[in-house]
């Protein structure tokens, strides 16, 4: 059932008001300081600042101790309602031309008065809430972590701001726990092992957060794209193949341009006409449902194709594979069905979707329902509040039957309509949407979409756009993280490694790599002239799943010494066993 937050935390609280003292701090060291945001994220907190030098790591320590002198001194947080001509003139008096220009925004949307807190010498445009004074945050238990660039409103045309992050907890001993898990987490970065396993690179001469797989990285992209390609098809899915790109008028009639153009590429002139790079693959299979008359007796309609999307990711927000610029790989399908038929497709969605989670050991995520947000103003979304209102209790009730745990989200939805996010967490603690289902109110009007009935009349069917497995680039990153670089069998790019004890034995280790191959297992040969076990450490540090040692009882037995990944113990199997062995291992996803 929903557990939706309607007020912040605690805990939320805590950091919020801790990132007031670090920027109380940080105006104590640079009085010219021009502050941006600073709210509360998870784990910590962050503050955006216009800064007269660029801060170095050193100067964390510094602001530290001067968030501990706040702390101690006890101010209080003393909140007071201004009108917004007050508001205004204060802030452009004090020079704080990031909070004149939020307090415009506010005048925009129609407010007359806005709240600020006031500790000590400190004043911050802020909604609040706060601790009631700085003496109640444990001082032993907040920490400044790091430094970092960030565009004013992730805009790169915006001028480049310094972020301080931070992180703060109710006590010293969850503060420690914290930063011990950081510490696992660096080993674990995807960034950091997709290089040492050479999965995937960057070139600063290709362009900023377009990655580059490796042959390596492209064995794992490939293979989850077969898997999941076959699971669909064996779940009556069709797959299609359409166009990277499309005349711009395609986006304007399924209201993309309109309510998606931030998040899309430009468009280009192709053939006397305005084209774009596809950030969705829904219109086109629109077009090939429309390219004939269709019958009930045909839906429902399962289109899916892992298709090519560009989305474009401001610079500032790039992070490996997790966001990265240009195309994304997704698993991408669209169900076109009568109503009747939406609860039961809207189930086997969500089966499938932990059919995947299952098979790739996924086990910590959670739901979110996420809604429109009915004060839109900017045009984000369809403006049709009963066709929202319908659709979000449909959902809601589909969700309730299959008593999924999930939580609430206004201002989440897709711009045609509500949807069910599944969130994982990064190693670093941000949460990411990894697979969706949503359901479509929209389009199939938009597009005249119809189908003929038993009656021989004209229905609208209903759409859900789905991923199975997501973007493929980020579903790899979690899964690089999750294992440590330590895939199963299955995903593994090298399944085992083949270790001649000399060079006598070459012969019969190149007849083995020749066997394998056959069986289409991924092996890979070092016969390199260090020692025996320096060759082990090198296959260990590539984390290959199986190594397998050759030498003269093995020519002679037609045999295999396996060690296995992590285990120092050998085992001597005859070769057919062992293939056998692996193969079912392979089949089964171990």
């Amino acid at each position: 059932m929903s557990n939706k937050k309607t007020t912040p935390n605690n805990l939320e609280i805590l950091r919020h008001s801790t990132s007031h003292v670090m920027a109380s701090a940080v105006l104590e060291m640079f009085p010219e300081a021009k502050f941006a945001i600073g709210p509360a994220i998870e784990n910590g907190f962050y503050y955006d600042f216009d800064l007269p030098r660029t801060l170095i790591p050193e100067d964390l320590a510094i602001i530290e101790e001067k968030m501990r002198k706040i702390i101690k001194a006890n101010y209080s947080f003393e909140r007071a309602e201004v009108s917004i001509t007050e508001a205004l003139k204060d802030f452009k008096k004090a020079k704080q031309l990031y909070k004149v220009e939020l307090i415009k925004d506010l005048e925009k949307e129609g407010e007359k008065k806005v709240s600020i807190y006031k500790s000590g010498n400190f004043v911050d445009l802020c909604s609040g809430p706060h601790l009631d004074s700085t003496g109640e945050i444990p001082a032993d238990a907040m920490k400044l972590t790091k430094i970092s660039g960030a565009y004013w409103r992730g805009d790169e045309k915006n001028k480049m701001l310094q972020r301080i992050y931070g992180v703060a907890f109710q006590s010293k001993k969850e503060l420690d726990e914290y930063l011990k898990m950081l510490e696992e987490a660096e080993k674990r970065d995807h960034r950091k092992l997709g290089k040492e396993l050479d999965l995937f690179c960057f070139s600063d001469l290709v362009g900023p957060g377009l990655p580059l797989f490796t042959p390596k990285g492209t064995i794992i992209k490939r293979t989850l794209e077969r898997w999941i390609e076959d699971e669909e098809t064996r779940r009556g899915y069709l797959q299609t193949a359409t166009p990277d790109i499309a005349r711009l008028a395609l986006y304007e009639k399924s209201g993309h341009w309109q309510h998606y153009r931030d998040d899309m590429y430009p468009a280009m002139k192709i053939y006397d006409d305005q084209y774009v790079l596809r950030p969705m693959t829904c219109p086109h299979q629109f077009m090939i449902y429309n390219s004939r008359p269709r019958s009930y007796r045909e839906l429902p309609l399962r289109y899916s194709e892992t298709s090519r999307l560009y989305r474009r990711e401001k610079s500032g927000e790039l992070f490996g594979l997790i966001r990265h610029a240009g195309g994304w790989s997704f698993a991408d399908a669209h169900l076109i069905c009568t109503p009747e038929q939406v609860e039961n497709e809207f189930k086997n969605v969500v089966d499938l979707i932990q059919y995947a989670m299952k098979t790739l050991k996924i086990t910590e995520y959670w739901y979110r329902f996420s809604k429109w947000d009915p004060k839109d103003k900017k045009g984000k979304y369809v403006n049709d509040p009963k066709s929202w209102d319908e659709s979000q209790k449909s959902m809601k009730k589909i969700i309730d039957q299959m008593k999924l745990n999930y939580e609430e989200a206004d201002g989440e939805a897709a711009f045609y309509g509500p949807k069910l996010d599944v969130q994982l967490r990064n190693i670093h603690g941000k949460s990411e949407t990894a697979f969706t289902v949503q359901i479509d109110f929209a389009l199939a009007e938009k597009f005249d979409m119809v189908y003929t009935d038993k009656d021989g009349k004209e229905k609208r069917p209903i759409i859900i756009h789905r991923s199975s497995i997501g973007c493929l680039e980020r579903t790899i990153a979690f899964l690089i993280e999750k294992y440590a670089g330590a895939f199963p069998l299955w995903l593994s790019p090298v399944q085992m490694a083949i270790l001649p004890v000399s060079e006598k034995f070459e012969k019969y280790a190149n007849a083995l790599v020749s066997k394998f191959k056959e069986n289409n297992i991924r092996v890979e040969l070092n016969n390199e002239s260090e020692s025996l076990g320096k060759r082990i450490r090198e296959a260990e540090k590539q984390k290959i799943p199986y190594m397998l040692v050759v030498g003269e009882k093995e020519e002679k037995d037609g045999s295999v010494a396996v060690r296995s990944r992590g285990d120092k113990n050998q085992e001597t199997i005859k070769v057919e066993k062992f293939i056998e062995k692996i193969l079912e291992e392979i089949k089964e996803k171990k």
